[in-house]
This record gives C-alpha cells, sequence and structure tokens, in this order.
C-alpha cells in the first residue's frame, strides 16, 4: 500500500481515525497543531484532550442511543472506547473517566503505532490533492476555518459554547453535601455514590437564580452571534428562559435523597461528578456558563455546600465551528467540491464526545475502502452510527441543521411500535436489539483486515 491517509486535528475524531486507519494497514499522517498554536479551552498538547465534561454519558446499550454508541464503537475496536474503559471513574450509570490519564493513554498509543506520524504544525489551507479526513473540531483554527468558508461559500460555520467549572474535593462541605447517583444507579457502591449533591431550599434557589441573572456575563465580540446549541446551554441562558427551567433540567431533585435530611425533599439540586481518578477534582454537572470569572466565584458559591470552594477551572465560552454537513457532504463524508477531503467529528455537526469519534471512525473506514479501490456498503440508518451519518449528510434540514447528539429520534421508527412514555420501555430495547444486529451485519460485511 503506497497511499498515505492524512487527518487534519488530533482531538477524539481525529485520533479514532488514524487508529481505524492504521490498524487496516494504511500508514497514516496526523497533523495537530497544538501545541505550537493553542485554543482557548486546550491546556496541553496530548491527542484526544476532553476540554469540556470528563463523561461519555451513559454507558446503557440497551436502553439509551449514548450507550448504543459506545457498543458498537467497541465492536469496531475503537481506541477511544478502549482508553476510556481502562481510566474509567465510578459515575453511577455513565462512563467518566479521568481526563489526563485517558488523553495520555491515546496519546502513546498513537505514538507508538508503527504506521502512524504526528506531525505538530498549523494546516492554513485546504489541500489541492491526497487523501484527507479533517477532523479539527469546535475549535478549528480562524485560517483553517476561513479556507473552508471560503470553499464551500457558507457563512454559518460558528455557534458558540461554554465549558463548566472544577471544584477541588476538598473544599466541597460534606456536611451540606452528601454522595449518591440519582436513583441509586451502578452495579457497585462506587458506582451509587458516583455524585455529589447540594440540596437547595425554595428561597435558596431563588436567590440563586436572581444572583445568576445578574451576574457580568461576558460580552461578545463586534460580528459574532450567540447561536447556541441546545444540548449545551449556558445555565444563564437557560434561566433567562424560565426561572424553573433549572429546576427542571440540570438542577432536579429528582431520584435523589438527602443523607443529612432524609425527610426534607429538596427542592433543587446542585450535582458535582467525580472528574479524575484520584477523586480530588469534581465538575458541576451542567453548569456550563459565559458569566466572567469573578461572577462565578461569586455565584458558585451560594451554592449550600460550596460556600467556601476553591475552582481548579472556571467556566468559559468558546467559537465553535461547524459545517452545514447536509448541502455540503456526500454520503461518504466527502466535501462535494473536493471528493479528496473528507469531513469527520464534530465539525461535521454532530455533538459530544462519543458522537465526534464515532464520526472519526466511520470516516477512516471510509477512507480506507477508497484507498483500496473498493466500497463499503451503506451504513444501516437503525444503527447509532448510521442514524448519525445519515442524519448530517441529509437527513437533517439544510435550513435549521444544528449540532445533534445521538439519540433514537434518529432511528428509524419500529414497526407497531408503541408511542409514549410507556411504550419507551419496549422501543428502546427493541431499537437497540435491532441496531446490534446490524451494526456486526455491516462490520462483517466490510471487515478491515489489514492489508
Amino acid at each position: 500500500m503506497t497511499h498515505t491517509l492524512h487527518i487534519v486535528g488530533g482531538g477524539l475524531a481525529g485520533s479514532e481515525a488514524a487508529w481505524q486507519a492504521a490498524e487496516a494497514g494504511i500508514d497514516v499522517v496526523i497533523h495537530e497543531m497544538r501545541p505550537q498554536v493553542g485554543t482557548f479551552a486546550h491546556k496541553t498538547g496530548d491527542l484526544a484532550e476532553m476540554v469540556c465534561s470528563n463523561s461519555f454519558r451513559s454507558d446503557d446499550s440497551d436502553n439509551n442511543a449514548v450507550g448504543l454508541l459506545h457498543w458498537e464503537m467497541r465492536q469496531a475496536g475503537g481506541l477511544i472506547m478502549a482508553m476510556g474503559d481502562a481510566h474509567r471513574l465510578p459515575a453511577g450509570g455513565a462512563l467518566a473517566v479521568d481526563r489526563e490519564a485517558f488523553s495520555a493513554a491515546v496519546t502513546e498509543r498513537l505514538h507508538a503505532h508503527p504506521r502512524v506520524t504526528i506531525k505538530h504544525g498549523e494546516i492554513t489551507a485546504l489541500p489541492e490533492d491526497g487523501h484527507w479526513i479533517i477532523a479539527t473540531g469546535p475549535l478549528t483554527s480562524s485560517a483553517l476555518g476561513q479556507a473552508i468558508a471560503a470553499e464551500t461559500g457558507s457563512d454559518a460555520l460558528a455557534f458558540f459554547d461554554a465549558i463548566a467549572p472544577i471544584v477541588h474535593a476538598d473544599t466541597i462541605d460534606m456536611d451540606v453535601a452528601w454522595a449518591q447517583s440519582r436513583y441509586d444507579k451502578g452495579e457497585t457502591e462506587d458506582e451509587r455514590r458516583a455524585y455529589l449533591n447540594c440540596p437547595m431550599t425554595k428561597d435558596e434557589y431563588e436567590g440563586f437564580i436572581d444572583a445568576l441573572l445578574a451576574a457580568d456575563k461576558t460580552e461578545f465580540h463586534e460580528g459574532e452571534t450567540a447561536g447556541y446549541f441546545d444540548g449545551c446551554l449556558p445555565i444563564e441562558v437557560m434561566a433567562e428562559r424560565g426561572r424553573e427551567t433549572l429546576r427542571f433540567g440540570p438542577m432536579k431533585p429528582i431520584g435523589l435523597t438527602n443523607a443529612h435530611k432524609p425527610d426534607q425533599k429538596p427542592y433543587a439540586v446542585v450535582q458535582l461528578r467525580r472528574d479524575n481518578k484520584l477523586g480530588t477534582l469534581y465538575n458541576i454537572v451542567g453548569f456550563q456558563t459565559k458569566m466572567k470569572y469573578g461572577a462565578q466565584t461569586e455565584v458558585f458559591k451560594t451554592i449550600p455546600g460550596l460556600q467556601d470552594a476553591a475552582f481548579a477551572r472556571l467556566g468559559g465560552i468558546h467559537r465553535n465551528t461547524f459545517l452545514n454537513s447536509p448541502t455540503l457532504l456526500d454520503e461518504q463524508m466527502r466535501l462535494r467540491s473536493r471528493p479528496h477531503i473528507r469531513f469527520a467529528g464534530q465539525i461535521t455537526g454532530v455533538e459530544g464526545y462519543v458522537e465526534s469519534a464515532a464520526m472519526g471512525l466511520l470516516a477512516a473506514r471510509l477512507a480506507v475502502a477508497e484507498l483500496r479501490g473498493q466500497s463499503l456498503p451503506p451504513v444501516p440508518p437503525t444503527t447509532a452510527i448510521g442514524a448519525l451519518v445519515t442524519h448530517i449528510t441529509g437527513g437533517a434540514e439544510a435550513k435549521s441543521f444544528q449540532p445533534m447528539n445521538v439519540n433514537f429520534g434518529l432511528f428509524p421508527p419500529l414497526p407497531e411500535a408503541k408511542s409514549g412514555r410507556r411504550g419507551r420501555r419496549e422501543r428502546y430495547p427493541a431499537y437497540t436489539a435491532r441496531a446490534k444486529e446490524d451494526w456486526q451485519g455491516w462490520l462483517q460485511a466490510g471487515a478491515l483486515a489489514p492489508a
């Protein structure tokens, strides 16, 4: 095999793409601009650095679309899931990882692979020839973003995303907070106690909302607009939509019992999730924010249990870049105007770590087949990966295209499926059983054994 696959971006999607291609016998070059060129959110030069949460979300492959996506990637020999499993932390029914150990392990595995070369430096223009996957993610550099915009004619390449703060565990008041996963989910005691919970009375909640609404916010630069992805809204934006919004979102009190006052039901609860293996850091779940740093410290210290909190990282806001993929990409994830270039990861309009990595996995497999003069059968839209790629390459409305997490709403309906909340108990396992069978069939039909 004489061809080389070039991958721009060493995030989760680029790392997964490189692994899949290299394991199939293709020489790969990863072009990663960090650490020479940094971003607002990244702190290291490691590959697959996790900059927002440390959670891959639900790991339930029978009843949850994200868990199903985990399962499909594991079946395909995915590096991201293997390293996630190797560095997992207790998180109830979710898969959370020690983010530093995880990214270090991904970096080590790719550096050690004989078919992978890593080149540090910024790619500022679209390549004229060769075989390429662009997986630069939500923080695509300005120069490359401009090159993409010039090629596609699109002016809808940016939206804003916010990241949540991280608290030092030893500064959380455990006389107020208690350890419990919602509904006591988890098979072990560690799993059932994976979250710390800070309760609020009605008066405390109302005071928190008042402080949140009054706090100083980050100003946007001239010409920038705030088109947020609904799955990752800053908490102050949620509060602006209604005073009860947070209480029915990340601060919902259901499934939790205050260990200190079991007879008193909290009006609202702030949850913190373990962020590293040592258990010394916790991130505030769902608390992405665009408040200024001073305001964050003041507002978050009004939360019972966090009155003396010390923050390892405060929240922030950064620009995200994504394509209007339904109009720009074909079913093979190729740029229609330059079919030697594929796109993968969050820049394609999927949202979330595992969704991004899954698109890297698929783009690499499609590229490998093309390099060999072969073609893979279409990925069944009944699978999690198939539902995502179908959505971004034509299943979504181009005029209203927004970044999307995997969810069962993207899957073809089941025949004679019951509707409503009760029907989900039967519908979701039926979705996942169908998907698992179809995904295994697709992997067998398009097996990528080393050349």
